[in-house]
């Protein structure tokens, strides 16, 4: 592979350098500002919507999967094999890839729904039931198999993608416009195909089995609206290696941090809430004497002149500096096979001593705790209520009595819907003139079939059809400097010339909501819901369902 285009400092948008920053640096700028950053805080790690301060929510992980990046980025920059493969000095290295890892350690997690990973679930689940109803099938007939894919296969790193790219900035589509690097290196499946899981029940319904399972594969890592600039990223850094795309090398790195954070703090956490002792945990570990860092830590945790504090603080520190150089270790000593695609692991889980599963087996016990179990209860009654209201009044009800569909279009964040415009904006206009033209023949053909005329509807036909022309030259224009952005700096001039020529679009058509397409239509529902806080999805649905009125 080559590392000067697996650290691209280039955008899909290109822009003008202005500050002392290098690229990357702005690239932890623009991150750390952003509104979807922010709302981690009131995201379930662990334990959903829990008032217990001293307990991880989404922000706080991702702020030690961060510190671990870092760790990593210099550990990286000052190995001389790495060196030697980039053609970079130390120095060099290190104005970029402890800043690149920290930016996607950071950033690894935005995507991620209400509720944690059980959120994930359910919305897949819910669009899997819904596709299959038939009172829903005509509705979604229009959707491609990879469009459907993309809700029943739901994950939040596809999402995560979007968010970057897509939610953040109203009026550009371009996002946050971050680095090809920082994009590449933060997609953990580079995949918008078939997932490993469906692709075996499919191999196993024709007596075969499916041969080889790639890691990159293994969740539904890019959604179908992404697929366009997950294909400028994957061309600029080179991702694609024997007829596949594979995860960048970083990667690996980024995900061994986020392992290493969520198995050693879930622990931690488990302990805090009381979901098992410091006795269970000395057992636990006391089970694998003879393997080094248990051996250190039964010491630690016999210790009694430790208080308990003490003890769980420090078998985490135990357990972090040992999955940290697992890890580091790891990536240097097959970083041909992961640069080939051929590496099918997770750096942690490449361990003769398989630590992880130990620390694993904590995770187990917390999610058996009752308290777990009523929250997610919770959840899943908040996400499915919050989707039943918007789908039903949206597409259902909203397809007899446009009243109802307008009242929920209201609640949503207009911010969601002007990004699903935004990105759109062409193919949204002209299939709002399209239906206008259509609907104005429809009422004129009785008329017409008569002999006779109707002279305001004819009016009317006539208004649109030039809208129609009028727009033709606009939308060439507009696509064509967008385009352009892609390729090169746009002057002064043209950077008028767009904002202009998109405004002008805007006032003349007035696209809204209605004139998305139904893909569109269920993206802005998703990507409402999913970039809710806990707190606020659950008074959102208290609010919809009737149990309060503010």
């Amino acid at each position: 592979m080559d590392w000067k285009k697996l650290l691209s400092s280039e955008r899909i948008r290109k822009s003008r350098r202005t500050d002392i920053r290098n690229e990357f640096e702005s690239d932890f700028g623009r991150i750390i500002y952003s509104p979807a950053l922010r709302r981690m805080h009131d995201k379930t790690q662990v334990f959903p919507l829990t008032t217990d301060d001293n307990i991880h929510s989404r922000l706080t992980h991702s702020n030690e999967v961060m510190s671990l990046g870092f760790t990593f980025g210099l550990k990286l920059s000052e190995s001389k094999p790495f060196q030697e493969r980039t053609g970079k000095s130390e120095a060099e290295l290190l104005r970029i890839i402890p800043i690149l890892l920290q930016n996607i350690c950071l950033i690894h997690d935005i995507g991620n729904s209400p509720f944690g990973h059980f959120g994930e679930t359910i919305i897949s689940k819910y669009f899997e039931d819904l596709f299959n109803n038939e009172e829903y099938k005509n509705i979604f007939d229009a959707l491609s198999e990879p469009q459907k894919r993309d809700f029943q296969n739901y994950d939040g790193n596809a999402q995560g993608l979007r968010v970057l790219t897509k939610l953040q900035i109203l009026n550009d589509p371009f996002g946050l416009n971050l680095t090809y690097a920082t994009l590449a290196s933060s997609i953990k499946y580079p995949n918008s195909d078939e997932i490993n899981s469906i692709k075996k029940k499919k191999k196993a319904k024709e007596g075969e089995v499916l041969e080889k399972e790639f890691i990159e594969s293994k969740k539904h890592g890019i959604f179908d609206s992404e697929k366009d600039y997950f294909n400028l990223i994957v061309d600029e850094t080179s991702l694609r290696v024997g007829g596949r795309v594979i995860r960048h090398p970083l990667c690996y790195l980024m995900e061994a941090a986020d392992s290493i954070a969520y198995l050693c703090m879930d622990m931690e956490d488990g302990f805090n809430k009381g979901v098992y002792s410091m006795d269970f945990i000395t057992k636990k570990f006391g089970k694998y004497k003879g393997i080094s860092v248990c051996d250190k830590i039964c010491t630690l945790l016999e210790e009694s002149t430790y208080n308990n504090a003490y003890k769980i603080v420090n078998t985490r520190i135990k357990l972090i500096a040992y999955f940290v150089d697992i890890a580091f270790n790891n990536f240097i000593a097959n970083i041909e096979a992961i640069e080939a695609g051929t590496y099918n692991k997770e750096l942690i889980e490449d361990d003769k001593d398989n630590v992880y599963k130990i620390v694993k087996s904590f995770s187990t016990e917390i999610f058996k705790s009752r308290e777990i179990n009523n929250l997610e209860s919770t959840g899943y009654s908040v996400i499915v209520g919050l989707l039943d209201f918007y789908i039903d009044f949206i597409f259902l009800k909203g397809s007899k009595n446009k009243s109802f569909s307008n009242r929920a279009i209201a609640l949503i964040s207009n911010s969601t819907i002007e990004a699903a415009i935004e990105e759109t904006l062409i193919e949204t206009c002209y299939r709002k003139l399209k239906k206008e033209k259509e609907a104005l023949e429809a009422d004129l053909k009785p008329f017409r079939d008569k002999g006779k005329e109707n002279t305001e509807l004819e009016k009317s036909l006539h208004e649109v059809e030039e809208q129609i022309e009028k727009l033709n030259p606009l939308a060439n224009k507009y696509s064509g400097l967008l385009g352009k952005q892609k390729e090169e700096l746009l002057s002064v001039d043209e950077g008028k010339d767009i904002s202009n020529v998109r405004l002008e679009i805007y006032n003349s058509i007035n696209p809204d909501f209605h004139d998305l397409d139904e893909y569109y239509k269920l993206r802005v529902i998703v990507d409402f819901i999913s970039g809710m806080t806990d707190q606020y999805a659950l008074k959102h649905y208290q609010k919809i369902s009737g149990q309060r009125i503010n």
